[in-house]
């Protein structure tokens, strides 16, 4: 094994959840974390790829960036993953086995579907773009007939009627006018009568004529008398049809006015029921584009995972892929935390019991070092109160000397004065000898003058000492 391989395989048993002390001193565990650790690694490697392509439908970012997002939430889905690992120590109870798992694979359930959602859109993504497709133009249909149907439209089918109507009155000169059937009935029944008195006139005038030929009738050329009665009933059919002309032309003047009037109307009424048209229609035209621009734009996830549904609604086979595939990724994700719930369950392994190992030794040598700690600075801190105390007494015994000294004093003084006070009162009830008494008769002179002099000073046993 080369040194890189050797580092490779340390690196994955500490994602695993090895520890390298006690690998060290266990080897053989070592392939067990190793291949836990590129469990580990297949898992955030979905995850990368799973958010990669999440991102690239819901936001529609750049590759690369959105790599980069991916690359980020596979680490975070291996740390989390690594955390459920260490987590779990080996424990021979089931109870506290199953304790531990349960809320452990509920997340991992939980992280395998949201990682499985996104690679199974892009599994099916050929399928899922042509149903997307079908449901943004079911989507532009319906709301399509909701705004045929919306208050603010309520009149726009009658307001084109009107305008075609309008338009074809205006170039039809009110021809096409539906409010003048009757005016044209009139015209056209007296059209009809005036057709039809005109016939009569010419077939009365073809009989009065073959009388007088003699080709039909009576067969006898010249005036005679079926001439005369075949010409009289001719003249008398102009009268009529004149009458059915004159008709005919009051009809046709009246059509012409009323047509004349109508288109008049409707091309007054055009422009205005025009604009109103252009307006609604218009405003219906911007409200089907931003919608068809919106639903063109609504392919992220949510739009995808309901074409899935659809799909799977539809084809059963699909929906049994689409579970088959989802299951295969969750249980890539959930692989870790069932592999180390099987090996929780098994017995001990040597790695397991040098963990306890090293564990408990390292809880007994914090044990003697929290004694030895807890013993020195009891030690410590006995010392201190000793040399405060020995602080504490140095100035009392200070203080009771300088008030020793200060009581020793007060009664020096006041033995002074009560000394003075007496020497005082014996001196004041002794009157003093007067000089000219004391001095004898041989002393005179200057040692005449000192004695007399000292003579009325006090004597140095009647002073007060100068300390007291």
């Amino acid at each position: 094994m080369t040194a890189w391989q050797r580092r490779l395989g340390d690196g994955l048993a500490v994602l695993g959840g090895a520890r390298p002390d006690v690998l060290e001193a266990a080897p053989g565990a070592r392939p067990r974390f190793v291949a836990l650790g590129g469990v580990l690694l297949s898992t955030g490697g979905l995850a990368v790829v799973s958010m990669a392509f999440a991102v690239a439908m819901a936001l529609g970012v750049w590759w690369p960036l959105a790599l980069l997002v991916g690359l980020g939430w596979g680490a975070v889905v291996v740390n989390l993953d690594r955390m459920l690992l260490v987590g779990m120590a080996h424990d021979a109870s089931l109870k506290r086995n199953l304790v531990l798992a349960v809320p452990r694979v509920g997340l991992a359930l939980i992280l395998g579907a949201v990682i499985a959602t996104p690679l199974t859109l892009q599994v099916f993504s050929s399928e899922i773009d042509t149903e997307v497709k079908a449901m943004q133009a079911e989507a532009a249909d319906a709301y399509r007939e909701s705004l045929e149907t919306d208050a603010r439209f309520a009149g726009l089918a009658e307001l084109r009627e009107e305008v075609a109507l309008s338009e074809s009155i205006v170039a039809s000169g009110g021809v096409a006018d539906p409010q003048l059937a009757v005016v044209h009935g009139d015209a056209t029944a007296a059209q009809q009568a005036y057709d039809a008195a005109l016939a009569t006139q010419r077939e009365l005038e073809a009989k009065a004529q073959c009388e007088l030929d003699g080709t039909c009738g009576t067969g006898e050329a010249g005036t005679g008398q079926a001439y005369v009665e075949a010409r009289a009933a001719a003249d008398a059919q102009a009268a009529v049809v004149a009458s059915a002309r004159s008709a005919l032309d009051a009809a046709t003047e009246a059509a012409s006015a009323a047509e004349g009037r109508a288109a008049q109307l409707a091309s007054a009424s055009l422009e205005t029921d025009r604009a109103e048209l252009e307006r609604l229609t218009a405003e219906q035209v911007r409200l089907q584009t931003a919608f068809d621009a919106t639903v063109e734009d609504a392919d992220g996830i949510l739009a995808r995972l309901e074409a899935l549904d659809r799909l799977g609604d539809r084809n059963a086979t699909l929906a049994a892929a689409q579970v088959m595939l989802s299951l295969l990724f969750m249980s890539i994700e959930i692989l870790p935390v069932l592999m180390k719930l099987l090996l929780n369950f098994g017995p001990p392994s040597a790695y397991d019991k040098l963990a306890a190992l090293r564990d408990s030794g390292d809880v007994e040598i914090e044990e003697l070092q929290k004694e030895s700690r807890l013993t020195v600075a009891a030690a410590r801190e006995e010392m201190l109160v000793m040399a405060e105390q020995e602080r504490i007494d140095r100035q009392k015994a200070a203080i009771v000397a300088r008030r020793e000294a200060a009581e020793a004093a007060a009664a020096a003084e006041r033995a002074a004065a009560a000394r003075a006070a007496e020497r005082a009162a014996a001196a004041a009830e002794a009157p003093l000898p007067s000089a000219v008494e004391t001095l004898r008769p041989w002393e005179t002179g200057p040692m005449r003058l000192a004695r007399t002099v000292l003579g009325a000073r006090r004597r140095p046993a009647d002073r007060v000492p100068a300390g007291v």
